[in-house]
């Protein structure tokens, strides 16, 4: 049943709201995430940032955590098909990807970066790199080389990678990030 979901999805998406600009736009954005490149320079720069310093390493170890967690350990384990390999009807507009589906690399690597940015006090920037998170993961979804249900696990990689990323801080006594979500619960 949650196949046919992800499928239908894809296939509305692919049907409904592709046109030219929007396929230039979502390529753009989906490139954006590409190895993480935009995530780690951005991170890079707020660690020489004293202001954003906090941000910066969280950001750094929740995208090493995404990365082992994520590319080399879930991914692995998973070994989900990519949907344009499977569903009839998928057209690719980008090129193929050389690994496994499940789960999205660029939404974890981007919500647990974002995140990182948000949680560390810098509201209007982490707002806008939440916003820029979230197009990267639904760009995934408009080229056709994830189903919804690899974003939506990329999202949630990469929020618990954040929760440890700043509990390892805190442990490390590097800052006093307050990780809300584990207040709450």
């Amino acid at each position: 049943m949650f196949y046919e979901i992800d499928c239908n999805i894809l296939l509305w998406i692919q049907e409904n709201m592709r046109c030219d600009i929007l396929n230039i736009f979502f390529k753009i954005i989906t490139t954006l995430g590409n190895a993480g490149l935009i995530w780690i320079l951005l991170t890079i720069a707020m660690i020489f940032l004293p202001k954003y310093r906090k941000a910066g390493w969280t950001s750094a170890i929740s995208l090493l955590l995404s990365v082992i967690i994520v590319n080399l350990l879930v991914k692995n384990l998973v070994a989900r098909v990519r949907p344009y390999e499977v569903i009839e009807g998928i057209n690719l507009i980008v090129s193929k990807a050389g690994d496994w589906s499940f789960p999205s690399g660029h939404t974890s690597s981007s919500f647990a970066a974002a995140l990182s940015i948000l949680l560390s006090g810098h509201k209007w920037e982490g707002v806008g790199a939440m916003i820029l998170a979230a197009l990267i993961g639904f760009s995934r979804l408009y080229v056709g080389i994830h189903y919804p249900s690899d974003v939506l696990g990329g999202a949630v990689f990469g929020i618990v990678c954040v929760i440890a990323a700043g509990l390892i801080m805190k442990k490390l006594g590097k800052c006093n990030l307050v990780v809300r979500f584990t207040k709450k619960y």
